[in-house]
């Protein structure tokens, strides 16, 4: 390997390599993540393919002499062509009933009436052509519940109708347990603590407001009852990890009830004060929310209860926080 470039931080940093590289040489994220994912740069004399890994002080990086080639400027009637990266989809158990996913963030769980074409049950249903006709909605196949686009984590999946019927009665009866890590702006002085504030859809349709106890005579007729349990793993000096059980199903309902807790979510892109959102949403590159705990009943009534474990970019950001 020809090295064309050394660079040592002998000032403390707390950047990722990806958005390193995005800053120093001005190019995009894609191609940023495409230098290190083909074996062009070396951490410390090792050869480095993770896109998040943490840099600190005293990390030395050493680039291969291969030209970084910026796209010419597209003409003003030219409209440039950009191919989508389509997140990964981790299959943790396929039974004859169901299907249970690990979703990463950034993609859709359904298409919705802007008819996307890349979503989880687009990407499911090439796979498992039977789900076509499972569901009561034909952009929701097999779908019985989501997570926001830019959330991850556990999701089950039906394979047949009566699966289907099945799941979306416990979702009603409030017997399937979801629980979420996440990261929070500010100092969370309780170990445990529930947010009761009913929700409904904001002014600006692509959010959802949570009403406070002061508002809820003025609520409109979609405001509707939600509760969030939360118990904190972990305090940091301006952060707080909690671990988030939800005992209602709404929109955004994690995200709006942080907010309303003067707690917003790490990386939030809707729902954030401006006072909180500083440098370590950009570090951190998403949104800190994974469902790390699911648990339903099967057909049998039998309870399956699955496991999931931070997504590596998200591990790798805690160490950096104090």
């Amino acid at each position: 390997m020809t090295i064309a470039k050394k660079i040592t931080f002998k000032e403390p940093v707390t950047k990722r390599l990806d958005i390193f590289f995005t800053e120093k040489f001005k190019i995009s994220r894609t191609q940023a993540q495409k230098m290190i994912e083909e074996n062009n740069i070396l951490i410390n004399n090792k050869i480095s393919t993770k896109t998040g890994h943490p840099l600190k002080t005293g990390d030395t990086i050493a680039i291969e002499k291969k030209p970084i080639i910026k796209p010419p400027a597209p003409k003003k009637y030219d409209k440039p062509v950009v191919p989508k990266k389509i997140p990964k989809i981790k299959i943790i158990l396929v039974t004859k009933d169901y299907i249970v996913v690990e979703k990463p963030n950034g993609l859709l769980t359904h298409s919705t009436d802007k008819n996307e074409p890349d979503s989880l049950a687009a990407i499911l249903v090439k796979k498992y052509p039977e789900l076509k006709k499972v569901g009561d909605d034909p952009k929701r196949p097999g779908i019985v519940h989501r997570l926001d686009k830019e959330a991850s984590g556990l999701l089950v999946v039906a394979r047949t109708q009566k699966m289907f019927d099945h799941l979306k009665n416990q979702f009603k009866n409030r017997t399937i347990e979801k629980e979420y890590s996440v990261l929070v702006h500010g100092k969370v002085a309780k170990d445990w603590d529930e947010i009761k504030f009913p929700i409904e859809r904001s002014k600006n349709k692509d959010r959802m407001a949570a009403l406070p106890a002061t508002l809820r005579g003025a609520a409109t007729i979609e405001g509707k009852n939600a509760l969030t349990e939360f118990w904190v793993e972990k305090r940091f000096i301006n952060f707080t990890l909690l671990r988030v059980k939800i005992h209602t199903g709404r929109m955004h309902q994690v995200r709006v009830h942080m907010l309303s807790y003067n707690c917003p979510v790490v990386g939030d892109p809707l729902y954030f004060q401006k006072k909180q959102k500083d440098k370590w949403d950009k570090v951190c590159g998403r949104l800190f929310l994974h469902c790390i705990h699911l648990a339903f009943n099967d057909l049998n009534d039998e309870r399956q209860e699955f496991k999931s474990e931070l997504p590596e970019e998200l591990t790798n950001f805690l160490p950096l926080l104090k």
